[in-house]
């Protein structure tokens, strides 16, 4: 949990829960799990417990809510960092039933649901047709493949928001299908968040994947967020570190070197895109 988040498209932050178990590509080199194992929590996997709260944990939120009722400002929350809203364990349906309750009593917060598993979206989620206003609901799609499997459930969602988390970024993505007219009989995609990923082990995120992504959101008119380089940035002049990867959005070599998250930055082109969807 979270006040005033270091990540930047969410104002807090709140976990039900910690403790997942991977499913994709993108779960490869997980900050989840690495922090968790860092403060001692063996969470991670289908065999390992979750880790649970108190009461007090459960009552931050209501402060958040009452400050944003006195400030007239709503907040973004991200549910959640540390787990998987919609992972399919018994022993997480009190928890979640907690979660619904509190969403309930948050009216000035919006909460981002982001999973992996939007399959699960429908039956674990307490609503059907009509979705309060303050819920966003968003899937992580790392590559085309995983686009085609989880867009296709989360774009049958009616809640106010639908969002999309490309990071890590692993490849170029087409979302063509989902934004243009072929796409009658799904809700809207509202919002693409899009970043490489950080850390020692991290994967490069190509320039001409970002560009694309943010093409395809501003010819679509779907606010886009460009999150970070991540670990790999454009190599800037002669770099002994930089490495060669083929960019086949760009059709040539691209050169990246391995600079950190912090000094890879978040410029895109010259600029930060930090486009956020109006609050339903």
């Amino acid at each position: 949990m979270a006040q005033n988040s270091s990540i930047e498209w969410t104002d807090h932050t709140f976990n039900p829960w910690w403790g997942c178990t991977k499913v994709s590509p993108g779960c490869l080199h997980c900050y989840a799990e690495t922090w968790a194992k860092r403060v001692g929590q063996k969470i991670w996997g289908a065999g390992s417990p979750r880790r649970f709260f108190g009461e007090i944990h459960w009552t931050e939120p209501l402060r958040w809510n009452a400050a944003a009722a006195v400030s007239g400002i709503r907040r973004r929350v991200f549910c959640a960092s540390m787990a998987d809203v919609f992972e399919s364990r018994s022993e997480l349906a009190v928890e979640r039933e907690k979660l619904w309750t509190l969403i309930d009593a948050t009216p000035g917060l919006d909460w981002l649901l982001l999973t992996k598993r939007p399959q699960n979206i429908s039956k674990f989620a307490p609503w059907t047709k009509e979705w309060p206003p303050n819920v966003w609901v968003g899937t992580t799609v790392e590559n085309q493949h995983w686009a085609e499997v989880r867009l296709p459930y989360l774009l049958t969602i009616p809640a106010k928001r639908r969002f999309l988390s490309c990071e890590p970024l692993l490849g170029a993505l087409d979302l063509n299908k989902w934004i243009s007219k072929r796409s009658k009989g799904l809700y809207p995609i509202d919002w693409v968040i899009g970043g490489g990923e950080s850390g020692p082990k991290a994967r490069a995120m190509l320039p001409g994947w970002a560009r694309d992504l943010r093409d395809q959101c501003r010819d679509a008119r779907i606010p886009f967020h460009f999150k970070q380089w991540g670990h790999w940035a454009p190599a800037q002049n002669k770099s002994a570190f930089a490495k060669e990867f083929w960019d086949e959005v760009e059709g040539k070599f691209i050169k990246m070197e391995p600079v950190g998250k912090k000094s890879a930055g978040r410029f895109l082109d010259g600029k930060t895109w930090d486009e956020v969807p109006k609050a339903a």
